[in-house]
């Protein structure tokens, strides 16, 4: 009993650790992603800008559950929308020409930025949302 106790703990650690590790690689190509589409309306600095364009800084729709942050970006947003507390009004274009592995690294990227931490995302996160939109 002791050792499949042993065994699960050891695995769920190692689960734990390894869904949680990002690449340098993977965050290099997320950065040059955000440089080229995402950096005019959330800046440089992930500040946005406020009333318009929602900040980056670990708020719950970029450090919360994958699925959201994907929709979003997938989908765009044309409507007013509440970030914790806070409203914005700027429009956010679909980004869905986007190769899933872009916004898999973007996000990542997003997720691991601005003083945030949180789980990497795949291409294949990005591909089974972009399968349920259709």
């Amino acid at each position: 009993m002791k050792k499949t106790i042993s065994v699960l703990v050891v695995s769920t650690f190692c689960y734990i650790v390894f869904a949680q590790t990002v690449s340098k690689d993977q965050m290099q190509r997320g950065k040059t992603v955000f440089e080229t589409y995402c950096l005019t309306c959330h800046q440089e600095d992930g500040t946005g800008v406020p009333k318009l364009n929602p900040p980056l800084i670990k708020t719950s729709y970029v450090t919360g559950d994958k699925r959201k942050i994907i929709t979003w970006v997938l989908s765009g947003t044309t409507e007013k929308i509440e970030i914790d507390g806070e409203y914005y009004s700027n429009n956010m274009p679909p980004q869905n020409y986007l190769k899933d592995q872009e916004i898999a690294d973007v996000l990542t990227y997003i997720r691991n930025s601005f003083g945030n931490k949180s789980s990497a995302i795949s291409a294949t996160d990005v591909k089974n949302v972009r399968a349920t939109m259709k």
